[in-house]
């Protein structure tokens, strides 16, 4: 049970937790889902209460996206009286097919991701209730795909591109197209004001935001938003955004359309922010539940010359290690690369940690570590009790209400090949890293070394890695999030493989099922 002075700090975020899923519940409210499927693709269906006939809007993700990731769009649109349509591309969500092709060739991915999107859009106009109107709204992935659709589709009488790169357009297409990106997006801004001056000027300079170009009645119009203080995720989130959407759709089709279930979406992403804080907070008084694994705390009490030794050595050493090897060993972006690094940092470091230690036996090592006699029962409770919290009440609610986070079948195997690769990492440097008087900010400088290691692997070799640079933010947000867990996991437990287990667990499943899957050519 968790310590009484936790108690009611647990009670409080309970309260939280309770105020925060009631305030996304509300957002739902009104709006009937229908999942199915066309083909292999996995489709969702939005309608609002309104019986009468209404556009469809066909709502696509961005790379490591999914149609939940979407779900702002399609509440406040569906709340507004359209039939929205969102689907997962291939490798993204819970599609089971991997995506193929070149990823940079517009005759490569892109070409397949059109002919997924011709599918989708097909089963939309055919959905009972669409009165043959056609909309899309894309994020920045799929705004290239929607473009090039809409291009080809003179039903399509509008397109939306959020943080849009698409090098397609042209000044006649695609027809009334409304661009908009984040205030923190300055280079994606700079590209929507250069297609919006194809219908102004031409001088991108003039383009004035919030200012329409052409006239939506005959397909010329052209407008670029810049929703305030967002960035690439935080845009589609932003009320900016679903007003902007919402209002352009509507002047598109000559509706006018009163939508206080819109009104409550754009609230939604403050309540997920505020729900993953609460839930984050709630492992701290949880943790103080963690059986004990060892009486006297566990560790290296490494010294920061051997801290930089262990931590410094593998992380200069593996990109040149690895840099003539070839990826692609795994039907997942990058994944496959990542998991090795991992690998190869975490053998190292666990070779020199034996190394610097005086070489102990093996039983000597199990001894050190707690995983002899009743302590290896304690040990398997508590990173049982740190993968539990993880699946229950961090998974769970991304899964419910951000993007897809359960695997589906196909992905199980790429999680137990990454969690090979991350495993020795993980023990090897918890245990590194504490010990009964660690040194203070060595946690940190040991996560700081790996992703100097992983930049300097894209240096190497950009070609190949260069989507590694997409996640190192993710790295980075999962290194100081379960850097937390680890020390109040420590602080209960006395062991460093308590952490080193449960996390290794939780990387490699936020790996497998958030990366898209590649099966190449």
């Amino acid at each position: 049970m968790p310590s009484t002075r936790h108690i009611p700090l647990l009670i409080a975020l309970i309260g939280v937790l309770a105020l925060s899923l009631w305030n996304l519940r509300g957002d739902e409210r009104g709006i009937a889902r229908e999942s199915m499927h066309v083909g292999e693709t996995p489709v969702t269906v939005y309608r609002g209460g309104l019986d009468a006939p209404a556009p469809v809007i066909v709502v696509a993700h961005g790379f490591a996206g999914s149609r939940r990731l979407m779900e702002p769009f399609a509440l406040a649109l569906a709340g507004s009286g359209y039939v929205v349509v969102t689907y997962d591309y291939l490798g993204h969500g819970r599609h089971p097919l991997p995506m193929r092709g070149d990823l940079g060739e517009q005759d490569g991915t892109s070409a397949l991701l059109m002919e997924q999107t011709a599918e989708v859009v097909e089963m939309a106009l055919s959905v009972p209730g669409v009165d043959g109107g056609l909309a899309l709204v894309g994020h920045s992935m799929a705004t290239n795909v929607l473009v090039r659709y809409a291009q080809e589709d003179p039903r399509v009488r509008a397109t939306v591109g959020v943080s849009l790169f698409a090098p397609t357009i042209d000044a006649a297409t695609p027809p009334n197209l409304l661009v908009i990106v984040g205030a923190l997006e300055g280079r994606l801004e700079a590209e929507g004001r250069r297609v919006v001056a194809m219908q102004a000027d031409g001088d991108a300079g003039s383009v004035t935001p919030f200012t329409t170009y052409g006239d939506l009645s005959d397909g010329s119009a052209r407008r670029l938003v810049v929703s305030p203080r967002v960035e690439h995720v935080g845009v589609l989130y932003s009320a900016t955004t679903l007003d902007e959407t919402r209002l352009w759709l509507d002047g598109v089709f000559d509706r006018e359309s009163v939508d206080p279930i819109a009104d409550r979406a754009h609230g939604r992403g403050p309540w997920i922010a505020l729900l993953m804080f609460g839930v984050f907070l709630l492992a701290r008084p949880l943790a103080s539940a963690l059986p004990r694994v060892r009486d006297a705390p566990g560790g290296a009490d490494a010294t920061w010359k051997r801290l930089l030794l262990v931590a410094g050595l593998p992380a200069l050493v593996t990109p040149f290690l690895l840099r003539p090897l070839p990826t692609g060993f795994l039907p997942v972006v990058v994944g496959d690369y990542l998991a090795v690094h991992f690998l190869a940092m975490g053998l190292m470091s666990a070779g020199l940690l034996w190394w610097t230690g005086g070489r102990p036996r093996m039983g000597r090592v199990l001894e050190l570590a707690g995983v002899r006699g009743p302590g290896a029962l304690r040990l398997a409770m508590g990173a049982g009790g740190m993968v539990a919290f993880f699946l229950v009440l961090m998974a769970w609610p991304l899964d419910r209400f951000f993007t897809s986070f359960f695997p589906i079948a196909e992905r199980l195997p790429l999680m137990v090949a990454v969690l090979v690769g991350v495993l020795p990492y993980f023990l090897a440097d918890e245990w590194l890293t504490r010990g009964t008087e660690p040194r203070r900010g060595a946690y940190a400088f040991t996560k700081a070394l790996f992703l100097l290691s992983l930049a300097l692997a894209v240096a190497l070799d950009f070609q190949a890695l260069f989507f590694l640079v997409i996640i190192f933010p993710v790295v980075l947000i999962f290194f100081v999030v379960h850097g937390l867990f680890s020390r109040w996991a420590f602080r209960s437990t006395g062991s460093p493989l308590v952490a080193g287990l449960g996390n290794s667990m939780a990387f490699a499943w936020a790996i497998a099922v958030t990366f898209p899957m590649y099966a190449g050519g």
